[in-house]
């Protein structure tokens, strides 16, 4: 969709939609047209800048919405860095709005913007392994900060958010989708995600699910979720947020990295800076594996469900791991 394309379509709703907040706004500038809708806006009276988010349709209830600002708030009050919500004049968290162009419906959310820069843009221009460490570790601790956040949380009733548990991730109709009929998949490669799909199922059922290790996560705790701001890193991205093991959250981190040839410092470095603020055991730890591959094979489905989108580069790289992983479990 080129930007003519989308100013039709989406602007108009993001006008509206801004009527609804305390903001006298000017300057819309769209971001980002990926799952959701983000533009960047500016107050007109202070020149504050804000995003907007128009939230897609069919993936969360307003509920589930709700929740996750309710999260996001008590992270913040907890000590993590991450986006500060605004509510509508009259208190709601997000205010609904109609696409004109097409008559879909979405939700609008307003936050403060967060100057930075995302962490895989940093990382990217940089050889300077103790830097590149530096970041990983300040990564972990603010990884375990939120896993200690959630841990203790008693979240308020009514509260709404999925499941990222054995059957959210590995069950018949896991939340990112039937990742086994991906359309780059042969017979024999389907075949085989089954049947790994079916004991990585059988491994998760098992696992203990006290606040201790399954809690809410992030869920795509990646330094492309991550902006660097001088010494400061925040949180940004809770749209996959659920309740789900730690260790996913860690997965995710590590296997970003995974094909680095420093690869091994850096989960060294991500895992003394979450040690350094939450003692995990190694017990855990030695699910790191289990769940790396449990997220790739997550991914896989994700792009299934979103065939309009251009598969990266590493999407084949991953694909291709993922199968030898699953190939190696059943010799």
């Amino acid at each position: 969709m080129d930007r003519e394309t989308i100013d039709r379509t989406f602007t108009p709703a993001a006008r509206a939609a801004l009527n609804s907040f305390p903001i006298d706004p000017e300057d819309l500038t769209l971001v980002s047209l990926a799952e959701n809708v983000t533009f960047k806006v500016a107050d007109r009276c202070d020149g504050q800048t804000y995003v907007l988010r128009l939230h897609r349709p069919g993936y969360h209830t307003l509920d589930e919405l709700v929740a996750e600002r309710a999260w996001i708030r008590a992270l913040a009050d907890s000590g993590v860095e991450v986006p500060s919500a605004v509510p509508a004049r009259d208190g709601r968290d997000y205010v609904p709005v109609t696409i004109p162009a097409t008559g879909e419906q979405r939700f609008a959310g307003l936050a403060r913007w967060t100057e930075g820069r995302l962490m895989s843009d940093v990382l990217a221009e940089t050889s300077d392994q103790s830097a590149i460490e530096n970041y990983f570790a300040q990564l972990g601790a603010i990884t375990a900060s939120m896993h200690n956040q959630a841990s203790a949380w008693r979240p308020p009733p009514g509260f709404r958010r999925h499941a990222l548990d054995n059957d959210g991730l590995m069950g018949d109709a896991p939340h990112w989708g039937p990742f086994w009929e991906h359309q780059a998949l042969s017979s024999a490669e389907r075949r085989l995600l089954l049947d790994v799909r079916g004991q990585m199922h059988e491994i998760l059922t098992r696992l203990s699910r006290e606040p201790s290790g399954y809690s809410l996560i992030h869920a795509d705790m990646h330094p492309g979720n991550i902006l660097v701001g001088g010494d400061r890193l925040t949180v940004i991205d809770f749209d996959d947020a659920g309740f789900g093991w730690h260790q996913y959250d860690i997965a995710t981190v590590l296997t970003y990295w995974q094909t680095k040839p420093n690869a091994r410092e850096i989960e060294r470095a991500f895992l003394g800076g979450y040690r350094a603020t939450r003692p995990v055991p190694d017990e855990a730890l030695s699910l790191l594996p289990t769940f790396r591959l449990i997220r790739w094979m997550a991914a896989i489905g994700w792009f299934h469900q979103r065939p309009e989108l251009k598969r990266p580069a590493v999407f084949d790289e991953r694909k291709t791991w993922v199968l030898e992983q699953c190939a190696a479990l059943q010799r």
